[in-house]
């Protein structure tokens, strides 16, 4: 069946499938991608021919990893970790078929210093699939995601790679859904994790305006916080104007459909709130966030309000902005080169020795 430009286009954009399938184990894939880098990926997947998984305790279950070892790599020098997580709709295979590339050539250009780059899986059945929810790498119903992320990915490439120590070396960078995890992961641990990016980050996930409108733009002097999350049809994103987004899809296989704590259980996770939470403080985190102008989910809004409140905590936010962009690969590749130009200095100190 052929499809509409427009859906055609939303599916990609979410990188998912048109329905949960297991794609076939490819084993030249990889061997095909690391010809063409600078350094090379190394695989702990079961997507080529064998299973490499790594075992989370947290899961019960085997999981993908990718880790990225830079060019040049020596086993006898550290390196600092760059930690990236996903977004909506897809697994660890976007790590390598959208993200390494870019990254292998900065740090070949030496736009980047050599870094160690792990890709875990956070989706829910271990694939990326259109059909099922986003994790948001939380421990929710879904399964303790937070947990897999900080303790057994983390402990396994603390454990197998030559990673520098210190916290400040260690960074969580994530698109769309795994950037507002990258912000509320390294509030949470700030004793593994100094240093964040978001591209497209969810970072207040309770945002409405004073007029309780969702999709309203951020305005400092109209602001209000969600109270009520039991609209489940209610429009977080809107594509070409026809196809939407709608908040039962986000939230209720986190928390429930009728969860009388669900204003709670989402501000505990809420990074805008975190800030206060965990008590965040100048010099606590170095903070990175990517936005688009015309985000089809409102995220400018998310991006606009956190780094309005982080500010008035004194808190330093880098920024990258797009006005006329979206939420899509085009845009993320577009704000990358601010991404890489903030990262350099921040890891430079750090570089291997």
């Amino acid at each position: 069946m052929k499809r509409s430009a427009p859906l055609a286009a939303l599916l990609w954009l979410l990188a998912g499938l048109p329905a949960c399938a297991h794609v076939l184990p490819r084993p030249l894939k990889l061997e095909r991608l690391n010809r063409k880098l600078a350094g090379r990926v190394i695989d702990h997947t079961a997507n080529h021919g064998r299973d490499r998984r790594i075992w989370s305790e947290s899961l019960g279950e085997k999981r993908d990893l990718y880790v990225y070892l830079p060019p040049g790599f020596d086993p006898c020098k550290r390196y600092p970790l760059i930690l990236y997580l996903h977004g909506f709709n897809e697994d660890e295979s976007g790590f390598t078929t959208e993200v390494i590339r870019p990254l292998d050539r900065a740090i070949r250009d030496g736009k980047l210093p050599p870094v160690i780059v792990a890709a875990p899986d956070g989706s829910v059945h271990g694939l990326n699939c259109l059909a099922t929810a986003g994790t948001f790498f939380l421990n929710s119903k879904l399964g303790d995601f937070d947990s897999f992320i900080a303790n057994d990915v983390y402990d396994f490439v603390m454990r197998n790679y030559p990673i520098r120590p210190e916290p400040e070396a260690h960074v969580l960078l994530g698109v769309s859904m795994g950037g507002g995890t990258a912000f509320h992961h390294a509030i949470k641990y700030r004793d593994r994790f100094r240093v964040c990016v978001g591209v497209f980050p969810p970072l207040n996930l309770r945002w409405v305006s004073c007029r309780g409108r969702y999709l309203d733009d951020f305005d400092p002097c109209c602001w209000g916080w969600r109270e009520d999350f039991s609209r489940g049809h209610e429009v977080v994103g809107r594509f070409y104007g026809v196809i939407t987004i709608r908040a039962r899809r986000l939230i209720y296989p986190l928390y429930g459909k009728n969860n009388p704590d669900v204003v709670a259980l989402v501000s505990a996770e809420n990074p805008i709130e975190m800030l206060d939470s965990y008590d965040v403080r100048p010099g606590d985190l170095e903070m990175y966030v990517a936005y688009a102008g015309k985000d089809e989910f409102n995220l400018d809004a998310q991006a606009e309000s956190f780094i309005y409140r982080a500010r008035q905590k004194g808190l330093e936010v880098g920024v990258g902005y797009e006005p006329k962009g979206r939420h899509n690969v085009l845009t993320g590749l577009k704000l990358l080169p601010g991404v890489l130009d903030w990262l350099r200095p921040r890891l430079e100190p750090y570089s291997p020795r």
